[in-house]
């Protein structure tokens, strides 16, 4: 019985991270569009005031059972790797 049920949560956990993955990729390129609009404005990778906006946002709408702080942290990894990506997309863009 245990079994069973667990085999089901598991298939249930592995549906949801397939959509998951798919919503960060689809986060992704809005942001590399993003990183377009400020190469060619010559507007900085980093905006604490945007990012704060962004928690202010996810922390409104958490209804949990996640705590305030773990949807920081994840949030805080999303942005952190969505970052990384603009500026990976800047050297390559100006031949680094």
């Amino acid at each position: 019985e245990a079994a069973r049920l667990l085999d089901g949560y598991r298939q249930q956990i592995d549906e949801l991270d397939i959509r998951i993955l798919d919503i960060l990729n689809d986060r992704t390129r809005i942001v590399e569009k993003i990183g377009a609009v400020k190469r060619e404005a010559a507007l900085p990778v980093y905006e604490p005031k945007r990012e704060d906006a962004v928690y202010q946002n996810v922390l409104g709408h958490n209804k949990g059972p996640l705590s305030e702080g773990a949807v920081r942290r994840l949030f805080e990894r999303i942005i952190d790797e969505m970052r990384t990506l603009q500026r990976e997309r800047n050297k390559k863009e100006n031949g680094q």
